[in-house]
């Protein structure tokens, strides 16, 4: 397979998980200040199958998509003022998340542990983005930042992190047993 068509197929790849993580945004548990969303689930999902470089990629991807009205953010949302809204940090905090949790993966290994690993680094990521914006925005105390956008979603996180880190390893191996996943993907092992 040739370097331009491998890098295609990996821009693909980085459009569907866009999509996917558009899909699962609409998987929402309201709540008064923040709702809980299957976003980090599909944040996940895109690094640790992705890697670095496309799951990131992916992420911007989505931004872009709600930034310019599509309704992909949490309940059919979407818009410049979401990214510059009270829940804006968490949407920008995806950014290094999913740049962290494949940069982990490719400087490791991609293994479950490692993935479980990135996976709870990078929900910590996007909760301590997220609380800090909150706070900033909502003009809030810091107490009040935690209690309402950090406390709730540290189970629910965790439980994220370790599905995506599971589900992540397992499609990422079929994708490489099925060469679909090329060198452009990752330099990792």
């Amino acid at each position: 397979m040739s370097a331009s068509s491998s890098k295609l197929r990996m821009m693909i790849l980085s459009a569907l998980f866009a999509a996917i993580i558009g899909i699962l945004a609409q998987m929402t548990i309201p709540l008064p200040l923040v709702p809980i969303t299957g976003q980090t689930l599909a944040i996940g999902l895109a690094a640790t199958i992705l890697g670095a470089r496309y799951g990131t990629l992916s992420v911007i991807i989505y931004l872009c998509m709600g930034a310019i009205g599509m309704p992909v953010f949490a309940q059919m949302s979407a818009g410049f003022g979401i990214l510059v809204g009270p829940t804006g940090g968490y949407l920008v905090g995806f950014i290094p998340t999913a740049l962290v949790i494949g940069y982990f993966l490719e400087k490791t290994s991609f293994t479950l542990k490692n993935a479980i690993i990135a996976n709870i680094i990078g929900m910590f990521i996007a909760l301590i983005f997220g609380t800090v914006w909150l706070k900033i925005i909502a003009n809030i105390t810091w107490s009040a930042a935690f209690i309402g956008g950090f406390a709730p979603f540290l189970i629910g996180g965790i439980l994220k992190a370790l599905i995506a880190a599971w589900a992540g390893i397992a499609v990422r191996n079929r994708l490489k047993s099925t060469n679909s996943l090329t060198a452009w993907s990752t330099n990792a092992k």
